[in-house]
């Protein structure tokens, strides 16, 4: 667990932006594995793990009412046209107009590395669901970040 508790504390923080509440939701999601302890196989402890804080992350955010919008992302209303240089910056600021599903999707493949069945499992879609989430939510990437050049 402890090797976890990094990577799991920054895919939830990368959702809320508010590092005490990052600290609660990973604080709940180790109560609740703890719970559970018996019940959980070595094999999939770290699953398990993001299974959890995935929904504990989406009940405090319904509870928050600051659930996104599942809906698609109309892609050529939001298009970004300034000029940055740090391109963290820019990928952080396009990850956050992503609808929450599809945030979570790539941050746990592009992030955390889980094939699409894993994601799957801890998100409770199918493995097409999730292909399909990881696409759209990457073409709205691309399109918003558009050219290299604009970017650098």
């Amino acid at each position: 667990m402890d090797s976890y508790s990094d990577s799991l504390y920054r895919f939830i923080l990368k959702h809320i932006k508010d590092e005490d509440v990052a600290k609660d939701i990973v604080q709940d999601t180790y109560e609740k594995v703890w719970r559970k302890v018996n019940d959980i196989e070595s094999t999939n402890a770290k699953s398990y793990m993001f299974t959890t804080a995935h929904h504990t992350l989406v009940d405090y955010t319904r509870k928050a009412k600051k659930q996104g919008d599942y809906n698609e992302v109309v892609e050529n209303t939001l298009k970004h046209e300034k000029h940055y240089s740090d391109i963290k910056q820019i990928l952080n600021v396009a990850l956050d107009k992503l609808p929450e599903i599809q945030k979570s999707v790539v941050l746990l493949r592009d992030y955390e590395g889980y094939d699409y069945s894993e994601i799957g499992k801890i998100t409770n879609l199918t493995e097409s669901q999730v292909k399909v989430y990881i696409f759209r939510a990457r073409a709205f990437l691309k399109n918003y970040i558009g050219r290299l050049e604009a970017v650098i």
